[in-house]
Order: structure tokens, then sequence, then C-alpha cells
């Protein structure tokens, strides 16, 4: 089965969990419009290529940790996207989940998913008890603080902030998960991974604060400008266009150049250069986009 048919069983396998005929149907219904239709599936998609590089030995424990891996992102828009945050009527093209069941809703299916996450996990358990905690343990270190995407929503928040830290935790954190998680599903040491996932972690951030800040919300699927408007740390704010664009061309280089030794090298290798393609925004100036390009 390819991997995004892999990706989708696995999350509409995680969310049959949730319809179980006793729940309030509004909150069931919210669930499914943050999962459904989903966005591109990148980190799952990342931790199965790794897992499968590695020789995915046990791809119900794969399928388990990607779909776990997407619900904690998909919770993440959820909670980004409330008024306390962004305050964002758009997600994915359509109403965020905040503005289609109102904001107690937002916060109970966001809630509501990252515990699912964990369920997944620990019923794909069985598997391979040892790896099965190796990835829980990798999700919550990815999710919370100090270092997950929690800590990075917590920067915003700081009168002073650390942009690479913040940049690390709030995409990074679950980009890192994505190789290490995969790695560890398929009984590999995860620490060599950590430096890939951060490296295509920080290319996406830097690849985002460029769509931002140059397409429009009709090319997005979200609003543009988010970044001025809620004066953010941003990377085209830091370094401009042009620079912010060699910079996104010098994290992928690097990211490429540091994928560990395993059967699938190539194979991740060629994924990487594809998703910088997919990364440029398409508005570049000819010279920035030749920068990343390279």
């Amino acid at each position: 089965m390819a991997l995004d048919g892999r990706i989708e069983q696995a999350v509409v396998g995680a969310l049959a969990l949730t319809r179980s005929g006793e729940g309030p149907p509004r909150l069931t219904a919210a669930l499914d419009h943050a999962v459904f239709p989903g966005g591109a599936r990148i980190r799952p998609t990342i931790l199965l290529s790794v897992a499968m590089a590695c020789g995915d030995d046990r791809p119900g424990l794969s399928d388990a940790a990607a779909s776990a891996l997407e619900l904690i992102h998909c919770a993440s828009l959820v909670h980004d996207d409330l008024p306390c945050f962004d305050d964002a009527d758009m997600r994915r093209g359509k109403a965020s989940v905040h503005r289609a069941y109102g904001e107690p809703l937002a916060v109970l299916a966001g809630d509501s998913l990252i515990v699912l996450a964990f369920e997944v996990l620990a019923r794909a358990a069985a598997d391979h008890p040892a790896r099965a905690v190796e990835l829980i343990k990798l999700l919550a270190q990815r999710t919370g603080a100090p270092g997950g995407i929690c800590a990075g929503q917590g920067w915003e928040s700081e009168p002073v902030i650390n942009l690479a830290a913040y940049h690390r935790a709030k995409t990074g954190a679950l980009f890192m998960a994505a190789t290490q998680m995969g790695a560890a599903a398929a009984g590999q040491d995860p620490e060599p991974w950590e430096e890939l996932g951060a490296r295509i972690g920080a290319a996406f951030q830097v690849a985002d604060d460029l769509k931002d800040a140059l397409l429009t919300p009709e090319q997005t699927g979200k609003p543009a400008g988010q970044d001025a408007a809620h004066q953010r740390p941003s990377a085209v704010t830091e370094m401009g266009v042009a620079g912010a664009a060699r910079y996104l061309k010098d994290i992928l280089g690097g990211a490429i150049a540091s994928i560990p030794s395993c059967p699938g090298e190539a194979k991740l290798a060629a994924l990487v250069r594809a998703y910088a393609e997919k990364m440029t925004p398409v508005h570049l100036s000819p010279s920035a986009a030749s920068a990343v390009r390279g």
C-alpha cells in the first residue's frame, strides 16, 4: 500500500475510536472537522519513510506512530487558531474549528486529539512493548515543555524571544518526532535521527514564514500576514525575502547531509529534495526562488 493510503487508513482507524455512540455528537463532528480532509500529512509521511529506510519490521507499530503524530499535529492547529492565539478564521481552506463549532468545543477537540494520540500508541504496544514505550516518550517530549510544541507557543508570550529556540520548538519539534519515531518504530536508535528532523523542521518554518509574507489566503488555505499582524518572530523579518530564501537552501543542504547511514538513505535524500521544491513559495522573486532551488 502507498504511504498516503497507509497514513489515511491509520488516521481513520484512530478516529473510529471516538465514535462509540456515547459521546457528544457535536464534539465528535468537531474532531472529524479538525482531521479530515487532511493536509499534506507531511510529518507521518516522513515518519513512515524513515521507518521503511530502517527496515519497517513492525508496520502496525509504525502506522500507529504515524497516526498518533498526525493527531498531535491536528490538535496543535486547532489550538493555534483559537482567539487567544492566532484567532484564525480559516484552516486548510475551510472554517477553523472554533469558527465552525465554537471556542469551547475547539478547546475540547484539541485536547481530545492529544489524548487520542497516546491511546493509539498504547493500543499498539502489544506489537512490541519496549518500542511503544520509546514512541510514547518521544511524542510526549515533542508535544509538551520544555522543548515541544507547547513550549514553541509559549515563546510567543515572552518579552524577548530566542528565534532559534522558538522555531525549533514550534515547528521543529514534530519533525524531530517524525524522524526519531520512525527510527524507533523500526527498532533503531532514535538519537542519530534528531538532527535530520530538526533541519527539516527549520526549513519548513522558514518556508512558512516566506509563504505567510508572500502568498494569499486562497493560495495557502489559511490567513496570510499573520506574523506581521501578531508581531511574531519571522525569518523574513530578520533576513528579508532573499536572505530567508538563501537560509532555506542552506538548511535543506544540511538536512540531506545529516541523514544517518541506512538501507534507504538514497530514497530519503530524494524525498527531502522533493519537499524542497514543494516548500518554495511560487511567488518568490526569481532570484530568491533560484537561491532555494540551487
